[in-house]
């Protein structure tokens, strides 16, 4: 056999291998991104099934549409403020665990805070809800302090139904990123560690020259991941307000794209719209972030 013949039968193993993925991403990535751009050309009737192709019709009622300005800024508040939030407790933690990763107690302490993880959301919800309530057990512990709380409910409030929201986001989601970020923390080699000491540096400068830059793919990775979750909030709303208190206080993209596409009988072309602006949402915001970590790797590095 010549090394053609070679060329062309590993050509077809590595073929074979990587169909059953290329027919996942194809059926399950690829075709439902085009077949919700040309849907978003088009306006939709659940009702009769008729399609009549708008152009950018509903790219402009989005434009126009107070509701869905309202959704995008409480979905990018959402995000801002929750995924640093989240990012930076998870790396606490995971510096915390990483210490006493050798004792029974960490152990333990690691499956407590991964526990909401594998909690059903709606579940979760439930609990926060009837925790948020006028006579709930967060209102009832204020009270005892002598502290200011809302006297309707904290998700009843407008001022901090959404707050209230991004809290019980993080509380759930902190655990699930810590065992990401102590995982790479575990792979960075105690030889450094040992030899910065020898050297005289202290725990701050080992984390900032040491740990830091190590970390930084998995920080890469933790950031635009919870950016991505953050963007597609929704059984978090649906559960709890349903866009409330008031019209537009909490409501997101993803729950607007739901309540066009299921609650009006020719709104699914609307529905793909948004889920358009989605789509190109979430790909700049993790591409910008990527960039932006990268660069600054390159810039710690030339530094060191």
């Amino acid at each position: 056999m010549n090394h053609a013949d070679i060329a062309r039968q590993q050509y077809r193993s590595g073929f074979i291998l990587v169909l059953p993925w290329v027919i996942t991403v194809v059926a399950f990535w690829l075709y439902p991104i085009a077949s919700a751009f040309l849907l978003s050309l088009s306006d939709y009737s659940t009702l009769t099934g008729e399609q009549r192709w708008v152009g950018l019709a509903n790219f402009r009622a989005l434009a126009h549409d107070p509701l869905f300005w309202k959704a995008l800024s409480n979905t990018l508040v959402f995000t801002l403020g929750t995924v640093p939030v989240t990012t930076v407790l998870a790396l606490v933690l995971a510096l915390l665990f990483d210490r006493i990763a050798e004792r029974r107690i960490g152990s333990v302490l690691r499956a407590m805070y991964f526990l909401p993880t594998v909690t059903s959301l709606v579940v979760v919800a439930l609990v926060f809800s009837n925790l948020y309530a006028r006579d709930g057990y967060l209102n009832i512990v204020l009270g005892w302090l002598g502290l200011p709380y809302p006297e309707r409910g904290w998700l009843l409030e407008p001022t901090t139904a959404l707050p209230a929201i991004m809290a019980m986001d993080v509380w759930m989601a902190t655990g699930y990123y810590m065992v990401i970020v102590l995982a790479g923390l575990q792979t960075i080699p105690r030889q450094l560690y040992e030899a910065a000491a020898l050297s005289g540096a202290s725990s701050w400068q080992q984390l900032r020259w040491i740990t830091l830059p190590l970390l930084r793919p998995t920080l890469t990775f933790v950031i635009v991941m919870n950016t991505i979750k953050s963007f597609q909030v929704f059984v978090e709303v649906y559960v709890m307000t349903r866009g409330g208190p008031l019209e537009g206080t909490t409501t997101t993209l993803v729950y607007e794209l739901y309540r066009n596409a299921l609650e009006r009988s020719d709104g699914m072309g609307y529905a793909a719209a948004i889920a358009v602006v989605v789509v190109v949402l979430i790909a700049g915001a993790s591409w910008l972030q990527v960039r932006f970590l990268r660069q600054g790797r390159r810039t710690m590095n030339v530094a060191v």
